[in-house]
């Protein structure tokens, strides 16, 4: 699809995020990158050339930050097609594992910024009929033990239908991206052997990009062929 689209993706600076960031530009689209890491996010520019990148440190939990993201993009741009809402991070399983600020960042990350950065997108990208995307999780399918991450999820699941919903016939549409395990930072000893990559995920967001305009895939939930559940 190599039509210069102008992506905003958050959570861009490792992982899917980074990854989608390629996969994207090896397309031939322009892209934005956010997150709270200004020297990755600068280093991965550099990779992709800074005629079709920039870099925008961005906390997702900060209202203003995501509507100063969007207006970078348009700045920059003039236009905004695909916004990835991809921002995210978990916990460790156990209602007494991780500490009651962990949490608190963790549910303001996941949920509340996402839900700021798919606001923030939809002027612009119902202008566009653009493309809305999060990332969820297979967690966000069936409730993990002990598990605050998975109820972040189920969150993003209930908030990507609820946002289609909302958009129906404006053009804009709008999919969930649900990754089983995938090897990224998301796990600090790694995610194990017969993980997928993170290029497997960009590659599933390309996929429902690309689509005709008639078309929308509103949920892909992708599993390693050896996970079980």
């Amino acid at each position: 699809m190599a039509d210069d689209r102008v992506f905003v993706i958050t959570g861009a600076s490792s992982g899917i995020g980074a990854a989608t960031a390629r996969a994207a530009a090896a397309d031939g689209n322009d892209l934005v990158l956010a997150a709270r890491s200004k020297e990755k996010l600068d280093a991965l520019v550099s990779e992709i050339g800074d005629e079709r990148a920039i870099a925008v440190e961005t906390d997702v939990t900060a209202w203003e930050d995501n509507e100063r993201l969007m207006q970078a993009a348009l700045d920059r741009f003039g236009r905004i097609d695909v916004v990835f809402a991809n921002a995210g991070f978990g916990a460790s399983r156990g209602w007494l594992k991780e500490s009651p600020e962990h949490w608190r960042s963790m549910v303001l990350t996941n949920v509340l910024g996402a839900a700021y950065t798919l606001r923030a997108a939809i002027p612009s990208v119902t202008e566009s009929k653009g493309h809305l995307l999060v990332t969820g999780s297979v967690a966000g399918r069936r409730a993990l033990p002990g598990s605050l991450y998975s109820c972040t999820k189920w969150a993003v699941t209930a908030m990507g239908e609820a946002v289609r919903q909302d958009l129906n016939d404006t053009g804009v549409r709008v999919t969930i991206i649900e990754p089983g395990m995938v090897d990224t930072p998301f796990f600090d000893n790694g995610a194990g052997p017969g993980a997928l990559h993170p290029e497997d995920i960009a590659r599933a967001v390309m996929y429902a990009v690309s689509q005709p305009p008639h078309v929308d895939v509103n949920e892909m939930l992708i599993r390693p062929t050896a996970q079980p559940s």
